[in-house]
């Protein structure tokens, strides 16, 4: 009888085991919290990484803590870890995708009103958000990669989230978002 439970107890572990190892060369791709996360649906549905603190310029943001998910009211789907941007924060905007296999983006560029949002140091000359930088651990849905620049004092902002990294540059974040992301930006001051 113990052989018995002895045999049964070992298969048990062997199929336990064999059911939850992850294939060779395969990762698991870990979750981001909801405020942590960006997207970009259109105009009027997105979320950007935002600083989580009143009127802290973007370079003082990254650190463990200092940034949070702020989304459109249409964009919002976590009111308990989101902030909510206002209805009008972009002045002027254009949303603009891609769908080449491989090649799949979605962004937005164009002009805020920084004031709108408290979080923003209106002298702020800005800065850059990206998925391979700060927030680490943050995510744009759908896609691999994202890089995000926000310019209070340009009244200027941008992002883009991609499958391929080229097309996400994180390597320009004092350039500006028309070096970093070609698009409209109208005539934002």
């Amino acid at each position: 009888m113990m052989f018995k439970i002895l045999t049964i107890t070992a298969l048990a572990a062997s199929l336990f085991h064999f059911a939850c190892a992850v294939p060779s060369g395969m990762d698991l791709e870990s979750r981001a919290s909801n405020d942590n996360i960006v997207y970009v649906t259109d105009e009027k549905k997105f979320c950007m990484i935002m600083p989580r603190d009143f009127r802290t310029k973007i370079g003082d943001s990254e650190h463990p803590g200092g940034m949070k998910t702020y989304c459109s009211p249409d964009g919002r789907y976590d009111n308990a870890l989101q902030g909510q941007l206002p209805d009008d924060f972009w002045r002027k905007v254009a949303f603009k995708k891609g769908n080449a296999p491989g090649k799949r983006f979605a962004q937005l560029t164009g002009c805020i009103k920084a004031w709108r949002l408290s979080r923003l140091n209106l002298q702020d000359q800005g800065g850059q958000y990206s998925s391979s930088g700060n927030p680490k651990g943050s995510k744009c849905l759908g896609y691999k990669h994202y890089v995000e620049l926000v310019e209070p004092a340009q009244n200027r902002a941008c992002i883009k989230c991609c499958d391929d990294p080229k097309d996400c540059p994180t390597n320009l974040p004092t350039k500006g978002c028309p070096a970093v992301i070609k698009g409209d930006y109208f005539d934002c001051n």
